[in-house]
């Protein structure tokens, strides 16, 4: 079993985490062990199916998370306590929900958890990068700095969330105007003509003969292919939740063919922003890429800067361990090369980070205008082919008389 604990340590330092354990005496057993001194410990359960819908219906949408995180940043950055920062988000806030997570929150920090040990305990609301950006931060004493890039980047998520889904509300409607469309020909419309043109003996196209053979299995078997498509969609979902499959949808998505292109640069870009904030924090160069990596929100990401990380240790140079990992263009190294050698790392990372920002941006700006003219083609092109499995025979049928 794994339980989640907050003890303190013999320094009178709070500690929170998980340890797994056969039973609560043991991991209290573990944890005294390990010279701490046991203040909760609570059985951290499986999260059921049913909780993921409800959190879905009760997210908090990023505009929101925004407006959050850039109130937060200019109450600290104007020297008000983390404390008072907290109380005073809570007293504006009007969305129920984030009020209730800040509510929390606001407890955790003044119980003796850390900001982002305290995020961290809401994953739903604040991802794996926002919490660890955070973390990065605590390190480095830049916190208002880090919300206000946090805040910069969660405004350009939303813009680009409203550019798409803008994007595809026609391409949305008509798509579904087809689909009910092309429901109504192969279960309704074309099993009553069926019969005649069989008994003109007029030979039917093989599209048309698709169509009516998919209909007639749709029309007896709809709810087992239901079932199977819901079963299959809980799956994929269970399975994306779980550390093998993120590694395996990681790896996905970058050897898309398009969508590929586009993560690898946005997550160039977070590691180059990260990494720039630790090292002008004053931490070594090690110490950043590892924190980095667990900012980044990629799990292949991850594992190449930890090597990198290694590399640096035993004597490499940043840019050697980047040079020839096909995850990193030849450019990252390359400037990387030019700030070690004249000792502006930290400027050139800043330049990597906003370089393959605006790539990522263009990127979207491009995929968006073209997403939908390219739909439109693709329906209207399935359009004709279903009106044609229809007046082909129709045409036929008359050219029989």
């Amino acid at each position: 079993m794994k339980f989640s604990y907050k003890a303190r340590t013999q320094e009178g330092q709070l500690q929170v985490g998980n340890v797994e354990a056969a039973s609560r005496e043991a991991a209290v057993n573990i944890l005294l062990s390990h010279g701490l001194f046991v203040l909760t410990l609570e059985p951290v359960g499986e999260e059921r199916w049913y909780n993921r819908i409800v959190n879905f219906f009760q997210r908090v949408k990023v505009a929101d998370l925004m407006i959050f995180t850039r109130q937060f940043a200019t109450l600290l950055s104007s020297q008000v306590p983390m404390g008072d920062s907290l109380r005073n988000l809570y007293q504006q806030t009007s969305k129920p929900v984030l009020k209730e997570v800040i509510a929390e929150v606001m407890a955790d920090v003044e119980s003796g958890f850390a900001l982002s040990q305290a995020l961290g305990r809401h994953p739903g609301v604040f991802s794996e990068f926002y919490v660890n950006m955070v973390k990065s931060a605590e390190v480095t004493g830049r916190l208002s700095e880090i919300l206000e890039f946090l805040a910069d980047y969660l405004e350009k998520q939303s813009i680009l969330i409203s550019k798409v889904r803008n994007a595809l509300v026609y391409p949305a409607f008509v798509v579904g105007l087809f689909i009910v469309a092309a429901l109504i020909m192969v279960t309704m419309v074309l099993p009553q003509i069926t019969p005649i043109f069989k008994e003109a003996n007029i030979k039917l196209p093989i599209f048309t003969q698709l169509l009516i053979s998919g209909g007639e299995f749709f029309s007896e078997w709809w709810w087992v292919l239901t079932v199977l498509l819901a079963i299959l969609i809980f799956l994929l979902v269970d399975y994306s939740q779980t550390k093998e499959g993120r590694i395996v949808f990681n790896e996905v998505s970058l050897r898309l063919p398009i969508v590929g292109k586009l993560f690898r640069r946005l997550y160039i870009s977070r590691f180059a922003e990260s990494a720039r904030v630790l090292i002008k924090g004053g931490l070594t160069i090690p110490q950043a890429i590892e924190i980095s990596a667990h900012t980044i929100g990629n799990y292949v990401y991850r594992d190449i800067l930890h090597e990198a990380a290694q590399k640096i240790r035993q004597g490499q140079l940043l840019s050697q361990a980047l040079r020839d990992n096909p995850y990193f263009p030849p450019l990252v190294s390359q400037l990387i090369a030019v700030g070690e050698s004249t000792g502006r790392l930290e400027t050139l990372l800043e330049k990597i980070s906003d370089f393959y920002r605006r790539e990522v941006e263009d990127m979207v700006s491009n995929l968006v205008e073209l997403i939908q003219p390219i739909l439109l083609v693709i329906i209207g092109v399935l359009v004709a082919a279903l009106f044609a499995s229809i007046l082909l025979p129709l045409y036929n049928l008359t050219q029989s008389f």
